[in-house]
């Protein structure tokens, strides 16, 4: 017989348990308060599907592997960092450079582990058919190795003549290893280029994979956005752009082409650049450290320049909140100028504050942001954050060229932060970044004409014009910030 009445009270009380289990969790991991504050909203609403949701993604969990692996590879770079990276090579002059720059030195070795390597040459390429060109010529020329990982690879254009370019080294002997990540690159590991890779004798290997078994032991959104290219041990590339070829990539999101810059560089920098990259291939792949420094020409580099540049990856199990920590501190050194580009803004609490505290102090802020993004959820929530920087001052900048890729900031010319990590949430706790943070005054400067090449392609958002959009824009905007931690 059917009582409408128990079977109610059985659904309240699998809810509040529910709800009780989740919450309980959720406080007991300290998390970020909008983060857990979102996660117990989630809850709330949704009690089932949210405790599903929340038990696959709601924690950095990475499995108890990869957490041992992690720890190892921390003891061992260690001793590579004190055999590549030399004394001298971080003897760099900060008395020609300001203050806040030291003291930013000092914050990355105590959160990070990593010390500002002086005598790196660089050279910025910003027009992305260039860079493939580019990487292709330095592959052509390599004779030991080729290291390459990268977020997104893409076939078409461009790009295809990379692949070429590997499997032409792979046949004249070079060693060619390539790491590129699962769920980025999934349309392209189901198409034939991996194939022909693999029986020209290149190592490639997708980083982390997903998976049931794996979504059981682990979050399966944790992303490999790391783009980095290292060519005999002796020149790097990293920056915002995936291997792909943007005439031919997402060309239905109607964003119009990635916009992207990537540096080479030659000099000491290469030598933590590759000892990430090692790191990476020896976490997918179990291959033990001595075997890669020779055949990667680990420590090879030497001080070549005058750039200073200090490396800072992050990640779960990597770092905590050193990367934010650094930015902040970027942010909150600025005494005149402070520029940033970003694709996806959805930063969190303390951020806004340092922006807005910058733009109270005098500080002329301005950030450049795409007009349109791939992401609706992205779109609508970065969105919801315009009021509270407009309303500080911070001029915002719409790019209007497709879609701004590049992540950058410029500090009163004379430092600077670039590499793959967006302004948003899921780059700062999720994902496998690096970043490069540079004080020096050449390269600034040079970021800074990037820049304002972006500035004279976009429109800038009048405050007036932006209170006056519809109360419906404004309601899907707040909603979706609510849950902003979470995207």
């Amino acid at each position: 017989m059917y009582f409408p009445f128990e079977s109610s009270a059985f659904v309240m009380v699998v809810h509040v348990a529910l709800v009780l289990a989740i919450g309980v969790r959720v406080v007991m991991r300290r998390s970020v308060r909008g983060v857990a504050l979102s996660w117990l909203l989630l809850v709330v609403t949704l009690p089932v599907a949210g405790a599903v949701v929340y038990l696959l993604i709601g924690e950095r969990r990475i499995g108890r592997r990869r957490t041992h692996a992690i720890t190892t590879l921390r003891t061992d770079f260690r001793q590579i960092a004190r055999a590549t990276i030399p004394t001298d090579f971080t003897a760099v002059p900060w008395s020609d450079l300001p203050a806040a720059a030291q003291a930013m030195d000092r914050l990355g070795r105590s959160m990070i582990g990593f010390a500002t390597v002086r005598g790196n040459s660089f050279e910025m390429v910003t027009d992305t058919q260039a860079i493939l060109a580019r990487i292709v010529r330095d592959i052509d020329a390599a004779r030991t190795s080729v290291l390459m990982e990268f977020y997104i690879w893409s076939d078409g254009g461009a790009a295809d003549d990379v692949v070429d370019a590997v499997i032409r080294a792979a046949a004249r002997g070079v060693q060619c290893r390539l790491l590129v990540d699962a769920l980025g690159a999934r349309p392209w590991w189901k198409g034939r280029q991996p194939k022909r890779l693999r029986d020209a004798g290149v190592q490639l290997r997708s980083a982390l994979p997903t998976g049931l078994f794996r979504t059981l032991i682990g979050r399966t959104d944790l992303r490999l956005h790391r783009k980095i290219v290292v060519i005999d041990g002796m020149t790097a590339w990293t920056g915002s752009m995936n291997l792909v070829d943007p005439r031919y990539f997402k060309q239905e999101s109607g964003v119009g082409e990635w916009v992207d810059a990537m540096v080479r560089f030659q000099g000491a920098v290469v030598n933590p650049l590759a000892g990430i990259l090692v790191g990476d291939w020896i976490l997918e792949t179990g291959e033990p450290l001595h075997e890669l420094i020779a055949a990667a020409g680990l420590g090879r580099a030497q001080p070549l320049g005058t750039a200073n540049v200090q490396i800072v990856p992050s990640g779960p199990g990597e770092s905590e909140d050193g990367l934010l920590q650094m930015i902040l501190g970027l942010i909150n050194a600025a005494r005149h100028e402070l520029v940033l580009t970003t694709p996806y803004l959805v930063p969190d609490d303390s951020m806004i504050l340092a922006l807005r505290g910058a733009a109270g102090r005098g500080v002329q802020v301005t950030l450049i942001v795409p007009e349109k993004v791939d992401s609706f959820l992205t779109r609508y929530a970065s969105r919801s954050y315009y009021d509270d920087l407009l309303d500080a001052g911070v001029v915002i900048q719409l790019y209007r060229g497709g879609l701004l890729h590049t992540k950058s900031i410029a500090v009163d010319g004379a430092m600077s932060m670039f590499g793959t990590v967006n302004l948003d949430m899921r780059s700062l706790w999720l994902n496998y970044e690096v970043a490069l943070f540079i004080y020096h005054r050449e390269f600034t400067e040079t970021l800074r004409t990037l820049q304002k090449s972006y500035a004279l392609q976009s429109t800038q958002l009048d405050p007036t014009v932006w209170a006056g959009r519809p109360f419906r824009e404004r309601l899907i905007e707040n909603t979706l910030r609510l849950f902003s931690p979470l995207l």
